[in-house]
C-alpha cells in the first residue's frame, strides 16, 4: 500500500515530516501518526501553513467515509484518509480529471465565507469538475465504468416544492460541492448521484467538460434575461463569468452584445470571442457609461446581466436597461449596495437575481458539443493537483492575464 504524503508549504517543518514517518515506520496507524504529528505541531508552535494529504493510494475514496481531521491550526485544510467500500445503489465515483477554479473558491480560501454560506471547518475546495466513471452503484444503469463525465455540482432533494417546480437550484436542502459544509471536488476521485453526472461526448475534452459548470451559470444568466433572437445585449464584467454569458447571449441569437470592465487585457479577449463591442469604465460615471453603451449598441439594450458584483456597475446597468428590459444580476459583491431603483421603478425595468443555474447542464453541453459555443479560450492557465497553492495564487492575483485556471488531478505517467 502506498502512502502518499503532500506538503503545500513553502518551508514545511523537517521535523514533523520525520516524525511522521518515523510513526509509520513502527507500525502506528495513519489516524494516530497525523494526530501525534499535529500535537507535535502545536506543542512547538509550528504553523502549518496549507495542506497536509494523506493518500492510500490503493484505495479510491468514497466521501462518506473520508475522515477529515479537524486540526486547529491556523492555515490547515482537512487531513483525508481514503477508504474503499460499497457504493450507494444511486451514486457512482468519479477518477477527478479537470477541476476549475472559480472565484467562489478564491473567496472561500481568502475570506471564510461568500454572504450566510461559512466555512467552519477545513474544506476541501473545487466545484468545476470532470472525470472518468470508475464505481457504480448496483443501481446505476444510464453510465459504465469507462465513461468521460462532467459532474453537476448540486444535488437536491428532490422533493420540496421547489425541485417538484424544476427550480431544483433554489432547493433549501441541496448539496453543493464546495460549499460550506460540502467538501468540493479537488481531489483524485470523488462520490456524486449518478443522475447528475453528465455523459461527455468524444468530441468534447474533459477541460470542457469541467467549463460546463460556468457555461451553465451564463446560460442560466440569459435564460432568465429573456435573451432571444434580435435581443441587443449588455454584459457588465469580463471575468469567466461575463465572457460565458456573453458567448450564451450570441449562441441564443443575441444580434449585439457590448462587454464592459475595467481591464483592457480582458476586453481585448471579450473581443476575441465574439463580443461586438467593449468599454473600460474605469473612472467613469455610470450615468455617461449608460448613454456611451446605447451608442455603442445604436440602441439601449433589452437585456443587461452584470456579472462583476461592483456597485458601480450595478447602477450602469440599470441606468442603461432599456425600459421595459430585463436587468439580471449574477455578480456576488457586498452585502448591501446603493441602486437608483426608482430609475428601474418609473421604467419598468425588471430586476431579478440569478442562483447558480437549473436544467442548465444538458443545454450547455450541447453547445459544446455541436460547436455553437467554443470555451477553449477561456483557459490561460494550467496546473496539476500537487501545484494547487500556484494555482490558487494566479486565480487571486490574476497574473499572466489569467482568465480560467484549471487544475488536472489525473495522476501523471
Amino acid at each position: 500500500m502506498c502512502l502518499c504524503v503532500c506538503l503545500l508549504s513553502a518551508r514545511p517543518p523537517a521535523c514533523m515530516s520525520v516524525f511522521l514517518f518515523a510513526c509509520l515506520s513502527v507500525g502506528i496507524s495513519a489516524c494516530v501518526s497525523v494526530v501525534l504529528v499535529v500535537c507535535l505541531a502545536v506543542c512547538l508552535s509550528v504553523r502549518v501553513p496549507v495542506c497536509l494529504l494523506l493518500s492510500l493510494s490503493a484505495y479510491p475514496m468514497h466521501p462518506s467515509l473520508c475522515v477529515p481531521v479537524d486540526l486547529l491550526v491556523s492555515g490547515c485544510v482537512p487531513v483525508v484518509f481514503n477508504v474503499k467500500t460499497v457504493l450507494p445503489v444511486t451514486e457512482v465515483q468519479i477518477e477527478i480529471q479537470e477541476v476549475g477554479i472559480c472565484g467562489s473558491d478564491v473567496h472561500y480560501w481568502q475570506r471564510g465565507s461568500i454572504g450566510d454560506f461559512v466555512v467552519k471547518a477545513p474544506m476541501v475546495l473545487g466545484h468545476e469538475p470532470s472525470g472518468i466513471v470508475s464505481a457504480l452503484g448496483d443501481g446505476v444503469k444510464h453510465l459504465k465504468i469507462g465513461d468521460r463525465v462532467a459532474i453537476e455540482p448540486g444535488v437536491p432533494c428532490r422533493m420540496c416544492d421547489w425541485c417538484k417546480e424544476g427550480k431544483y437550484n433554489l432547493c433549501p436542502d441541496i448539496t453543493f460541492s464546495a460549499t460550506p459544509p460540502y467538501h468540493g471536488t479537488l481531489t483524485r476521485y470523488y462520490v456524486h448521484a449518478a443522475d447528475f453526472c453528465h455523459k461527455l461526448p468524444d468530441n468534447v475534452s474533459f477541460e470542457e467538460g469541467a467549463l460546463l459548470e460556468p457555461l451553465s451559470v451564463g446560460l442560466h444568466a440569459c435564460r432568465r434575461a429573456n435573451i432571444t433572437l434580435g435581443s441587443h445585449v449588455l454584459v457588465c464584467g469580463a471575468g469567466p463569468i461575463g465572457l460565458v454569458s456573453m458567448l450564451c447571449a450570441k449562441a441564443m441569437g443575441a444580434s449585439k452584445v457590448v462587454v464592459t470592465d475595467i481591464s483592457d487585457s480582458r476586453l481585448k479577449v471579450a473581443r476575441d470571442m465574439g463580443a461586438d463591442g467593449t468599454i473600460n469604465v474605469g473612472g467613469k460615471e455610470p450615468k455617461a457609461l449608460a448613454a456611451e453603451v446605447i451608442a455603442l449598441l445604436e440602441r439601449a439594450p433589452n437585456s443587461s446581466i452584470e456579472c462583476s458584483g461592483a456597485d458601480a456597475s450595478i447602477q450602469l446597468g440599470i441606468y442603461a436597461t432599456k425600459a421595459g428590459g430585463t436587468f439580471v444580476l449574477v455578480g456576488m459583491g457586498a452585502a448591501e449596495v446603493k441602486l437608483p431603483l426608482i430609475n428601474a421603478l418609473v421604467r419598468e425595468v425588471d430586476v431579478r437575481g440569478i442562483f447558480r443555474y437549473a436544467n442548465c447542464y444538458p443545454t450547455a453541453l450541447e453547445m459544446v458539443a455541436t460547436g455553437r459555443v467554443n470555451v477553449k479560450p477561456l483557459i490561460t492557465h494550467r496546473y496539476t493537483l500537487e501545484d494547487s497553492l500556484d494555482a490558487f495564487e494566479t486565480a487571486r492575483t490574476g497574473a499572466g492575464g489569467a482568465i480560467k485556471v484549471m487544475i488536472h488531478c489525473g495522476r501523471q505517467a
